[in-house]
């Protein structure tokens, strides 16, 4: 029989939403965090963000057989599903980084224009 093919929807997004919040959350506001990204430069931030695109799409694509990027609604030829996870792992980490003032918290030392 074949299966019918599932399609991305809102809940989707509102289940990533949470996960990201809930796995992210416990560690932006945490000290450590903070030191550890006060002394990376910028290749230490290109390739974190690559490892997180890689494994991002890995899961999504590799190792889960639901899914096929071909079949999906893309935009500009990259898969929704993945744009949608991407912002919701960069988002979930950025938000409540904010959100707690975490930047103002533990980067003291640090000039307010280098904070970003």
């Amino acid at each position: 029989m074949a299966r019918r093919r599932r399609r991305f929807k809102f809940v989707d997004i509102a289940q990533q939403v949470v996960g990201g919040f809930l796995l992210a959350g416990s560690f932006v506001v945490t000290e450590e965090v903070w030191t550890l990204a006060a002394n990376m430069d910028t290749p230490n931030g290109v390739v974190i963000a690559a490892i997180v695109l890689a494994i991002g799409y890995g899961t999504l694509y590799r190792a889960d057989d639901e899914h096929d990027p071909d079949s999906e609604r893309d935009v500009a030829g990259v898969p929704a599903r993945f744009l949608s996870s991407i912002g919701v792992a960069f988002g979930s980490v950025v938000i409540p980084a904010f959100v707690f003032d975490a930047p103002e918290t533990f980067l003291v030392e640090t000039p307010a224009e280098e904070r970003l």
